[in-house]
This record gives structure tokens, C-alpha cells and sequence, in this order.
């Protein structure tokens, strides 16, 4: 039977990777920092551990690019990569995605089968990541305007990379992963406020006033400069429009916004 090693597998995408393929009956070789399979980008000394014997590997990349050539190239047994990325990658400048559009580079020289996932902002960075402690404290402030979001749940993409993991046909393709509709932050803020019970504020800043609130938060210029990035893309609108990957691979719609906050709302997460 195959194994398959799971980067980032105590992250919001890869423990639910483990979890499914786990469920499926798959042989699943979880690695991070803090798993069984100790892996760190910043010590290759872990990385033969990691993919000795792995036939497939989900791939989250680190920030920094430096070591992703050279650890796909150690992957000499690797017959599948899936790769997690970021749609609209490709428009952004240097300031954001170093590491994944490394990745994604480097899987398409390796001579191996790949699969790009390049997936909008994810659900879950209300409830377990960037605007979860905002959300909570009652405010919620960000550059953003009334672009829509079609914000993806994790859960559909994690099915969506056991699926291309496991399964044929989807060698040398790249889908977009998103929810089924745009959602502007403001609407998004409403959303989980009536799951949750409770008042909660959006407030739209200027990037200049939004990257000094960041700042006086204690977050390292290069952070403040990635979310600058990331932001500036969504206003472009380059991310707005609903993307079909999440049908093409599951034969399903993704799940939608007000369901995931109906969900995540009922755990007590914005309590």
C-alpha cells in the first residue's frame, strides 16, 4: 500500500488531510515540527525521515522559497506531489507567496506527477487564525472595501487534496478552490455576528492606517507587508469571481459561508 507523507500536518489543511485519508484506510505519514515524524524546512537533516518511502506528498510550503527546490529534489521515491497555493498568485508582486509559487515551480520541474490548489482565503481564518481574536473582541478593521470574497472552507479543501492524493486523472492540472459566491468582509462580519448571537463591528481602514494598526500590534514589517500584499490583490478583484475546482474534483458544490458560520458559531468560537 502507498504512504503518503502530510506536510504541515498539525495545520488548518493538513490535519484534516490526515484525518480523511486516515478514515479512507490510507497509509498516512504525518510530519511537522511538533508531529511523530519530526520535519522542519529550516533543518534538511529531518527531511529524509520524512519522505523515505513516500509515494505522494502533500506539499505546504514554507514562507521562505529557499529550501523548496532543494527538498522536491530529495524526493527521489515521490511519484505524486499536491501542492497548496494561492489563487491569484500569479498577479501578486514579490511581497507575497514566496514559498508557494516556489513550490509550484519546482513540482513542475520534478518530473513527477503534480497538482497545483490554489485556494481563495479560507473560512477558517475567522475562527482559527487572523480575525479570530478581532472577531471576538467585538471589531473587526481592514482595507478591503466591497470586494467580494469567495471564502473556501478548509474542510472542502482538505477533501478536495485526499481526493486528488488518492485518486487518477488529475495529473498535471491546477484548480481554483472557493466557496460558491463572493462575500464582502462587511457582509462576512454580519454573517457570523447573527450565527453567533451577538454585535459585532466592521470597520473599513485605509491600508496606510490598517498597516500601523498592525505594526502597533507587534507584527514584523515583512507580515505587515505579505497581508499589504494579500489585500491589495482583493481589491484589484482579481480573487472575487467564484472558482469550479471544488465541483470539478468532489462532483459537489463547496460549502457556503453562511453554512460554515451557522457550524463554527455553534462550537461557542465568537462567544
Amino acid at each position: 500500500m502507498r504512504e503518503i507523507l502530510i506536510l504541515g500536518a498539525t495545520g488548518k489543511t493538513g490535519r484534516r488531510v490526515v484525518r480523511l485519508l486516515r478514515a479512507a484506510g490510507e497509509r498516512v505519514r504525518p510530519a511537522s515540527r511538533s508531529s511523530e515524524v519530526r520535519f522542519d524546512w529550516s533543518e534538511p537533516a529531518t527531511w529524509e525521515d520524512a519522505l523515505r518511502g513516500a509515494e505522494a506528498v502533500y506539499l505546504v510550503a514554507p514562507d521562505d522559497p529557499a529550501p523548496v527546490h532543494d527538498f522536491v529534489k530529495r524526493a527521489t521515491d515521490t511519484r505524486r506531489f499536491v501542492v497548496l497555493s494561492g489563487r491569484g498568485l500569479d498577479l501578486v508582486g514579490e511581497d507575497f507567496g514566496q514559498g508557494m509559487a516556489a513550490a509550484e515551480r519546482a513540482v513542475r520541474d520534478s518530473g513527477a506527477e503534480w497538482t497545483i490548489l490554489r485556494a481563495n482565503n479560507f473560512d477558517q481564518n475567522f475562527d482559527e487564525d487572523l480575525w479570530h481574536a478581532p472577531l471576538r473582541a467585538g471589531r473587526l478593521a481592514l482595507p478591503i472595501g466591497d470586494v467580494p470574497e469567495p471564502f473556501v472552507d478548509v474542510e472542502d479543501v482538505a477533501e478536495v487534496a485526499a481526493a486528488v492524493l488518492t485518486g487518477d486523472g488529475h495529473a498535471g492540472r491546477t484548480y481554483e478552490l472557493s466557496g460558491p459566491r463572493g462575500v464582502t468582509f462587511g457582509a462576512a462580519v454580519e454573517i457570523i455576528a447573527r450565527a453567533a448571537g451577538r454585535s459585532i463591528e466592521y470597520a473599513e481602514l485605509t491600508p496606510e492606517a490598517y498597516r500601523a494598526e498592525l505594526l502597533a500590534q507587534g507584527y514584523p514589517v515583512a507580515a505587515a507587508d505579505a497581508l499589504d500584499a494579500l489585500f491589495a490583490l482583493h481589491r484589484a478583484g482579481h480573487t472575487a469571481e467564484p472558482a469550479d475546482g471544488v465541483q470539478r474534483v468532489l462532483g459537489r458544490p463547496p460549502v457556503s459561508f453562511e453554512a460554515y458560520a451557522t457550524r463554527i458559531a455553534a462550537t461557542g468560537a465568537w462567544s
